[in-house]
């Protein structure tokens, strides 16, 4: 059996978005020829909310190697939480020692934190093993230089991330054995940077969704905050972050719901919004991004926010509860929220709005899940909003899903679940292999 280093600097019980991938695939790679091995910071060190739930669903047979990190106590002076920052050099020391001790065939860096990337470079040149590169958001990307585009956040920061993405990009993707993305857009903008990166394997695959994770939420009571519910009342609930490209979806649900109260009062009274988990910070911590959005169109008292992180299998309790899910577009058209897969499994009625012509449209309209809000930023929103007021109606009498066609569930099987994830990924680490470790694993 073939042996995989896989980077993931957050991991449980630290509940961070970008290690989910590993998490939900390591109980499948073994079925598919790989041990795995998981390096990662120690959950004292992480700066993360933790989720101790999460340490479940791990196979206990699995080694997850942990490491520190420089503590945040004496980085936040100069301005560093970064985890990657904070960890890079005892990555640097970990994995050296580990690759030098024992063999392996592949480095996998599955995370945000782009500058852990730079590692498989050395790697590569110091031991001559491929690596391969997640691509779960875009390291380097002019989204906030195009017209109309919003103020980066940030500051200086911004421009340093920036600067270091225009330094260090091209050489940890140049030297490449694959590349992993959930976006075929995201590869795309790679290869017309980089032309060498065009003739390096690579694949679309989505962090698929857990059955498992289902069956745990479902043993389990919750130990945050249920639903409270009155006679006639209905509750749309939504999970995750929304950041700063969300705002547009965000104005054209609250304005919908304003015109709707408008004309029906007593009805959209019966509607409340419930969003969770907003931001990344630790209970007690940041500000709201959603009331205010809500309040400039003066639709607050219907709508709550919970900016911190909750428990990952808590969150899918929600969902459960819910009447219906919310799935908010991003003004990125090729934002591809892997959230969409686990609602889909609660098989719960979803509301989508979304920009024409972005990847979330195409995926909702192929997996026939959702009532779909279609806008465009710089139109009129009329037909958005009318649509937005059949679908309250329809949530109200429970036939939210009653003009769509059946759901598209063999696509989704096929795509989507995690064990199919798993043996794509797989597939990809196969094609980063050199020549000689083919030869080598032939029999």
């Amino acid at each position: 059996m073939k042996k995989v280093l896989i980077v993931s600097p957050h991991f449980p019980p630290g509940n961070a978005p970008d290690m989910q991938r590993v998490r939900m695939s390591l109980p499948y790679y073994r079925a598919n020829g790989w041990e795995p091995v998981v390096l990662a910071v120690d959950s004292g060190w992480q700066g993360c909310a933790h989720d101790d739930e999460l340490m479940e669903t791990l196979p206990q047979d699995v080694r997850i190697i942990r490491t520190r990190a420089f503590s945040t106590r004496w980085t936040r002076r100069v301005g560093v939480r970064n985890i990657g920052l904070r960890a890079w050099l005892f990555f640097l020391w970990k994995g050296t020692r580990l690759l030098r001790r024992e063999k392996f065939d592949l480095v996998f860096f599955s995370t945000t934190q782009f500058v852990l990337f730079t590692l498989g470079p050395f790697w590569k040149w110091l031991f001559r093993i491929p690596y391969i590169l997640d691509v779960q958001d875009p390291w380097r990307t002019d989204y906030y230089e195009r017209a109309g585009s919003r103020k980066p956040p940030g500051g200086w920061k911004y421009q340093f991330v920036r600067l270091q993405a225009r330094i260090f990009e091209g050489w940890c993707f140049r030297r490449a054995g694959a590349i992993m993305s959930v976006s075929g857009h995201y590869i795309d903008d790679l290869r017309a940077r980089y032309p060498r990166v065009a003739r390096t394997p690579a694949a679309v695959i989505q962090f698929g969704a857990s059955r498992n994770d289902i069956s745990q939420a479902a043993l389990r009571s919750a130990s945050a905050g249920r639903l409270v519910r009155r006679p006639g009342e209905k509750h749309l609930v939504y999970t995750g972050a929304s950041g700063p490209v969300m705002p547009h979806a965000l104005l054209v649900l609250f304005a919908a719901l304003r015109l709707y109260r408008e004309h029906s009062p007593e009805r959209a009274g019966r509607l409340h919004f419930h969003f969770v988990g907003t931001s990344y910070v630790l209970p007690g911590q940041g500000h709201p991004s959603v009331l205010p959005v809500a309040e400039q169109c003066g639709v607050v008292d219907l709508v709550e926010e919970i900016p911190h992180r909750i428990g990952y299998l808590n969150a899918i309790r929600l969902q459960r509860e819910a009447d219906a899910l919310l799935i908010l577009g991003s003004s990125d058209l090729a934002y591809s929220p892997s959230k969409m897969y686990q609602y889909f499994l609660t098989e719960k009625p979803i509301l989508g709005l979304v920009f024409r012509d972005s990847v979330m449209e195409a995926l909702l309209d192929h997996l026939s899940c959702a009532f779909v809000v279609r806008f465009r930023e710089a139109e009129p929103k009329a037909e958005a909003y009318a649509d937005a007021a059949r679908a309250f109606d329809l949530i109200l009498e429970d036939r939210l899903m009653v003009d769509l066609p059946p759901r598209n569930d063999v696509f989704f099987r096929a795509n989507f679940l995690v064990e199919e994830s798993t043996r794509a990924q797989c597939a990809l680490f196969e094609s980063a292999l050199t020549p000689e470790q083919q030869d080598a694993s032939r029999p």
